[in-house]
């Protein structure tokens, strides 16, 4: 026997045989909605559901909450709990659980024998032990974009289909803790094959509402551009977050009393019985059936499962018993999706919900909008991480194992998958963990980008036929790089992970100054050569001395890589240039063929916008300005914290401090860029490089100051004539756009106590306002908070430090500070577009997944040995026959079984949005690789862990009736169409070419 918690044990291998033939015969019974206990139809049933929540880091990093460490932090050992509960399951069948985070179950069951794995499938095929979410993690809402979201939920559903087979794939979403809950999150789980989902933290007053009408279940229409019910899904809010009611909590970690009964003078059987009837009483009051659930258990509860199964067999026992003095109440063991069950079964019509959860609110004065923003660096770092995924997961599959097995070693895009996974987390992404625990997110990060670069290199040597010495400069955004800034010749290799070729600038620091840049087919390249500015030097410190910036415009063909040689010039070649424009102080205007920007010459300000395509133009005023946060020493104390953005006033305070702000001009042939200085702290270069229809305004925040005894939250905010009558627009998960209104909900009566903080809302990588002919759109290169606090203005929020705790559990201050700790600086992009109502979708849908899927540079010496004898090299090369159409995106192709790769393909352009775009538009599977062909392909659910054909999903009812689904369309593979906002999932069995035929 082996000892755990609280003199718990698990059970040995003999008692585990003897376990092994009672529960096959319970497992009879099977799994799913049939194996779902009885329920009385003429009382109120009470659904305990025995759960944990286990955080997948927050206070305590993945590995120290697994094993249990540093428990003076918080007392928390999920290795623990999963053995508990196995055992309390295992001895009597009438006993049920749900588990939800998979990153945690994966490693337990690694660590299991035979005999305990074969106990837990029985569990599982008996109904038992039940998986509800199935994801990596629980992932935020708020800042995770919808790609990375699927990936996760995806690799914790295949984990738990291949353990467990279809029994343990999860019919009920559980995102108890996420701080809001968005419309795209709700589709997606719709596409993958979700009855329901149940949440826990809704605003305070939406939830109040909900309670009066009974509506706290209800039907959630999450798509306006899917044809119902394909992205419908029934919600239940449950009624106490995901806690038990108050004083029945019955874990080592609460003090709430035990059942006491038999004939101990402490028998407090009446009073607990009593008062748990009292308490489902007044919560059948808020739900319409007679049956309502509770939440019997928390954060890392049941490491001693036998304290709450203990007490919790005694409080039905007891409570059932008085059903023999007339009580209705009725009291079993349940799971989410038996209660789910028992909803449907009601067949009653329910209320629908077409907008989101956001902003989420749990007082008057607490809305738990500053994580929207909260550790932006560490938000940057998770979306550069899932561009390098995807470019990895592409190249593997292109290249089939010589991308795992290869000269440059062993490569495994699974480390950084799982890390991807873990980051999605709803205190990861989100910025609300603990310092030491974002580190070790990140440390997971960058542990992925090495197994990538390894697995990357294989695979481009294969394909180029060339075994060079590939170099990851992961420091560019600093201008920081070792062999371009000493190399006189050298390799740039920039790879496109986008279904359509894109134009790219390449920026790399250099100390020559002047170079010839050649293209795939040795044909000259325009560059120029520019200063570093003050700005980088000061953030570089010792990671590089280069002085000056190579810039070239590159192309990249899709799904591919062209190959670039940059050579360094003597003073002598007659291709030098020396020297460089000369810097203008206090610039008027910067223009290329499509933008014009205008400064005023007084303030150094941006101030109009001009669209020369169009001939329109817009005065936009933009600069920086500070919240100053709550303390929680004020009225209504509560201070702005990782979670809760609150400002003591409604005006923030400009940085710069006086209205000039000093400016240059950097002006050549490819680029024009204006270097405005806020303060000492706080800087922004407005760029136009020749050729992009958008003004880019790269900005550079912190070390934030705080000496002042202030915590400070930093935006930069556009101000226009533009009138929008409190309207403003922002994404949903970085898909969908979702109409936003100040001071206003649509589906309750707001009583606005905060008129900033409670109308932030989360901007995943976009917010725009518009008029009735003009629309500004504001793209992001990470999630980041954002409103339109008056008509005619946008803001968003780029980084925030503060001196208080905001007391919702992490403990310690939002401080960051830094590698030298004097505070963190985050240096980040945001594009912004000025066009036509109608036309800017066409601009902005492209241009955001251009952020998202970036090009990749990877640089070489050049000159390196033939990958194999007699193989030419090959300088440009594309996966694909023909480009993708503008609407359609590659959302996904990563390896999958042996022979077989996931493709993903998504219609990016929602229903109505382009007269052009938005129409539905169809694809040949089969002709559409050139780096291997397809010989079978299987349509998938979203998940891909089940064929689409064999999805089948409940049926629930409006006021209109039910809305049923059409059958899955036949497969054909040489003409599959996409209708808007459709994402098809296919597995491809594949052939894969000969290294170096592609195109």
């Amino acid at each position: 026997m082996t000892a755990v918690a609280s003199g718990m044990a698990v059970p040995g291998a003999a008692a585990l045989l003897l376990l092994l033939g009672e529960v096959a015969a319970a497992a009879a019974a099977g799994c799913g909605y049939q194996s779902c206990p009885a329920t009385h139809p003429g009382l109120l049933n009470v659904h305990l559901v025995a759960h944990t929540h286990d955080d997948v880091g927050w206070l305590k990093t993945v590995e120290q909450y697994f094993y249990g460490a540093l428990n003076e932090v918080q007392h928390a050992g999920v290795q623990y709990i999963l053995d508990s509960v196995v055992a309390q399951l295992a001895a009597d069948p009438a006993k049920r659980f749900v588990y939800a985070e998979v990153a945690f179950l994966a490693r337990w069951w690694r660590q299991q024998d035979e005999a305990m794995r074969q106990l837990v499938r029985q569990l599982v095929a008996q109904g038992r032990l039940e998986f509800v979410l199935g994801g990596w993690c629980m992932n935020d809402e708020a800042a995770a974009h919808y790609g990375p979201v699927i990936d996760q939920l995806a690799l914790g559903r295949r984990f738990l289909r291949q353990t467990f087979g279809a029994c343990g794939a999860p019919r009920v979403a559980w995102q108890i803790d996420p701080f809001g809950h968005a419309r795209e999150q709700a589709a997606l789980f719709a596409q993958m094959g979700y009855d329901g989902l149940f949440v826990g933290r809704v605003d305070h007053q939406d939830k109040a509402a909900r309670e009066q009408l009974r509506e706290m279940e209800l039907l959630w229409r999450a798509s306006g551009s899917l044809e119902p019910p394909a992205a419908d899904l029934f919600t239940g809010i449950l009624p106490n977050v995901y806690n038990p009611p108050s004083g029945f909590c019955w874990d080592q970690l609460c003090s709430d009393p035990p059942v006491v009964d038999g004939d101990s003078e402490e028998n407090n059987v009446d009073t607990i019985v009593t008062s748990f009837l009292q308490i489902a009483a007044s919560q059948a009051e808020h739900y319409r059936t007679n049956h309502i659930i509770m939440t019997m258990g928390s954060d890392f509860q049941y490491e001693n499962a036998n304290l709450w199964f203990k007490n919790m067999d005694k409080l039905i026992a007891h409570v059932n018993a008085r059903q023999a003095n007339g009580s209705r109440v009725h009291v079993l063991y349940s799971t989410p999706s038996c209660y789910l069950w028992e909803l449907h079964r009601a067949n009653l019509s329910w209320s629908l919900k077409t907008d989101d959860f956001f902003p989420y609110a749990d007082g008057p004065h607490q809305f738990w909008t500053g994580y929207f923003t909260s550790r932006p660096a560490f938000k940057r770092y998770e979306r550069l991480s899932n561009n390098f995924l995807q470019i990895c997961n592409q190249l593997e599959a292109v290249t089939g194992p010589v991308a795992r097995e290869g000269p440059y070693g062993p490569g495994d895009g699974s480390v950084l998958r799982e890390a991807m996974a873990v980051a999605q987390h709803h205190d990861a992404v989100s910025g609300t963990e603990k310092q030491h625990v974002a580190n070790d997110y990140a440390k997971q990060l960058a542990a992925g980008w090495e197994a990538c670069q390894v697995l990357i290199a294989n695979a481009l040597s294969s394909i180029s036929g060339s075994k060079e010495n590939f170099i990851f400069c992961n420091a560019l955004n600093v201008s920081a790089c070792p062999l371009t800034e000493v190399a006189s010749r050298f390799t740039v290799i920039l790879y496109n992970p986008l279904g359509h070729r894109v134009s790219w600038p390449v920026r790399l620091p250099v100390n020559g100054a002047s170079y010839a840049v050649m293209d795939a087919q040795g044909q000259p390249v325009p560059s120029e050569v520019i200063p570093v500015s003050d700005f980088t030097r000061q953030l570089r410190r010792d990671r590089g001395n280069a002085t000056r910036e190579l810039i070239f415009q590159a192309s990249a063909p899709a799904v591919g890589f062209s190959t670039f040689t940059v050579s360094r010039l003597g003073r002598r070649d007659p291709r030098a240039r020396l020297g460089w424009a000369p810097v203008s102080p206090q610039p008027r205007e910067i223009q290329n063929e499509h933008v014009r920007v205008l400064f005023d010459p007084l303030t150094g300000h941006l101030k109009e916008i001009q669209n020369l395509d169009k001939s329109i133009s817009l005065p936009v005023f933009q600069s920086f300005y500070w919240y100053n946060a709550s303390t929680g020493n004020e009225e209504n104390s509560q201070a702005s914290g990782a979670y809760i953005f609150r400002p003591n006033s409604s005006e923030p305070f400009p940085v710069s401090g006086s209205k000039q702000v000093p400016t240059y001009l950097v002006k050549n042939a490819l680029v024009q860029e204006v270097y405005q200085n806020f303060s000492s702290w706080c800087s922004q270069v407005v760029r136009l490089h020749a050729g992009q229809p958008y003004v880019e305004l790269e900005w550079t925040v912190g070390p934030i100051p705080v000496a002042d005894g202030w915590g400070k939250e930093i935006i930069s905010r556009f101000e226009t004539t533009l009138q929008t009558d409190a309207r403003f627009y922002t994404d949903s998960n970085g898909r969908q756009i979702v109409e936003r209104r100040r001071n206003y909900r649509p589906t309750w009566n707001l009583s606005q106590t905060e008129p900033v903080a409670g109308n932030y809302y989360p901007v995943n990588s976009r917010i725009y306002i518009k008029d009735k002919k003009f629309q500004l759109t504001v793209l992001t290169d990470r999630s980041q908070g954002g409103s339109s606090i008056f008509d005619g203005s946008l803001e968003l929020m780029v980084h925030r430090r503060l001196l208080y705790d905001d007391n919702r559990g992490v403990g310690e201050p939002l401080g960051e500070p830094g590698a030298d700790n004097k505070g963190l600086v985050v240096r980040g992009r945001h594009l912004v577009l000025l066009d036509t109502v109608e036309s800017a979708a066409d601009q902005h849908r492209l241009l955001a997944q251009q952020e998202f899927m970036a090009p990749y540079v990877v640089l070489a010496p050049g000159g390196g040995p033939s990958y194999r004898h007699g193989q030419p090299s090959l300088q440009q090369f594309s996966a694909l026959r023909r480009e993708l159409p503008p609407n359609v995106h590659l959302l996904t192709l990563a390896p999958w079984d042996a022979g077989t790769v996931l493709l993903r393909l998504e219609h990016q352009f929602e229903k109505g949005e382009s007269a052009n775009s938005s129409q539905p538009v169809t694809l040949d599977l089969l002709n559409l690789f050139s780096a291997f062909t397809i010989t079978s392909l299987q349509e998938m659910n979203l998940a891909a862990d089940q064929q689409r054909e064999a999805v089948t999903r409940l049926v629930w009812n409006l006021a209109t009736g039910p809305v049923r689904p059409r059958p899955a369309p036949r497969l054909d593979p040489r003409s599959v169409t996409l209708q808007p906002m459709e994402i098809r999932t296919f597995l491809a069995a594949v052939q894969h070419a000969e290294p170096g035929a592609g195109a």
